[in-house]
């Protein structure tokens, strides 16, 4: 037998491109250990298990993240209200540093020079994998067989990679793969490439595994009560049905269920990729959707007005960084230490209905409310003199002023 070039961790998923690297890597010389994440995607890991121990890994790790990935990643973007050009509340980006982390881990204890992954070369997974093994693992060396001509030019799509599966014993789906690529996880599912690359395409039909279609959701909305401390929601009460989930796992999956059977969090978007194209993306972000809604509400109550522009700069920053993979870059970790300090004042309890694809905020209460209902309201006065809004006016208009007669002076002289 020819001597081992080293120990490689694999970012194994089980599926077909991760079981075809998996073999190529051993093909090429290397002991495979083959890491799969569970971070709530619907997946049988005791058949992926078996399937990689057949496929001739060495070892094969099946790591639990849920937990860590919802208190560590999901509620810091929650505090941010992190949303990528306006739209994308970032499912995938936040999954991949958790990811990517325990895979750094698993190498440096099972002392593996190497890691690679199944990132096709065109995308942002590749980017936000390697930044972060890079910085948390910075002697490893990375195997991105989509980015080697070696491979890319044997297997220049999927019926290549089925032929080479077929040859080598690798088992492949009886039923063909839907026309689209997928990616599933606790905060989104997104569908992307195939004959959604077109994106004049309407999403097909049946689509869609989080949540009901809308039109055929329950008629009757789900009214809820959410608990933030310090912007992190820390109860979810239903009013009607008095049901309370207080846990971070179990809070965020109650949240996926409601807004899933109500249809909420859908989209269809063209995105800018971090590596310079555009793409088009659909997504499905139940629970996350109603604590973007629940937490920018309790924020807007209890935070200055001043303040909340700054921050308001910082989730812009914060939410490029997430995308773009630099997670654990200095300058996402001070950003994320702003937005934290940010928080904590954010404290309270929103109350909001979920209904037919819609997320509708009703109401909500805080101890740190800076809401003063005396001194906005109509009917009493309050500390507050009328008189010297005459005086804020003008002085505000002094600036108009000024410029209308530079303009009225440039038209004279025309």
């Amino acid at each position: 037998m020819s001597q081992s070039k080293g120990t490689v961790v694999l970012a194994y998923s089980g599926g077909l491109d991760t079981s075809c690297i998996l073999v190529w890597l051993k093909e090429q010389g290397y002991d495979v250990i083959a890491y799969l994440a569970n971070i709530g995607q619907d997946e049988d890991f005791e058949a992926a298990r078996k399937k990689a121990e057949s496929l001739g890994a060495k070892k094969v790790f099946i790591e639990d993240l849920c937990k860590e990935f919802v208190e560590e990643f999901i509620w810091p973007s929650v505090q941010a209200n992190a949303i990528y050009e306006n739209r994308y509340l970032l499912g995938t980006s936040i999954a991949r540093p958790c990811i990517a982390r325990r895979q750094v881990e698993i190498a440096k204890r099972e002392g593996a020079q190497y890691v690679s992954h199944g990132a096709t070369g065109k995308g942002n997974d590749q980017i936000r994998f390697e930044l972060t093994c890079y910085a948390l693992y910075p002697e490893v060396k990375i195997i991105a067989p989509w980015r080697m001509p070696e491979f890319y030019t044997r297997f220049q799509g999927r019926n290549d990679l089925m032929e080479y599966a077929q040859k080598h014993g690798i088992p492949v789906p009886v039923t063909p793969k839907s026309p689209w690529s997928m990616d599933a996880n606790l905060m989104h599912i997104s569908y992307e490439s195939g004959i959604l690359e077109n994106p004049k395409t309407h999403a097909p039909p049946g689509i869609f595994q989080m949540s009901k279609d809308p039109e055929v959701s329950p008629d009757k909305p789900d009214v809820l009560e959410i608990e933030f401390s310090k912007g992190v929601p820390v109860k979810v009460i239903n009013i009607k049905e008095g049901k309370s989930v207080d846990s971070p796992l179990e809070m965020f999956q109650y949240l996926n269920t409601i807004g899933g059977s109500h249809g909420v969090g859908r989209i269809d978007i063209v995105e800018n990729r971090f590596i310079g194209m555009k793409s088009r993306g659909i997504y499905e972000t139940p629970g996350g959707t109603i604590l973007y809604h629940a937490h920018m509400d309790i924020e807007t109550f209890t935070m200055d007005r001043e303040v909340r522009k700054i921050k308001q700069g910082l989730s812009v920053q914060f939410s490029e960084q997430l995308y773009n993979g630099f997670w654990y870059s200095p300058e996402c970790e001070f950003v994320r230490h702003c937005i934290a300090t940010s928080q904590e004042s954010v404290e309270g309890k929103v109350q909001l209905s979920v209904f037919k694809g819609q997320v509708y905020i009703l109401g909500r209460e805080s101890p740190k409310s800076l809401y003063n209902e005396e001194l906005v309201s109509m009917n009493v006065q309050g500390d507050y003199d009328p008189c010297d809004a005459s005086g804020f006016i003008k002085i505000n208009s002094l600036r108009l002023k000024e410029y209308h007669r530079l303009q009225s002076k440039a038209g004279k002289q025309q």
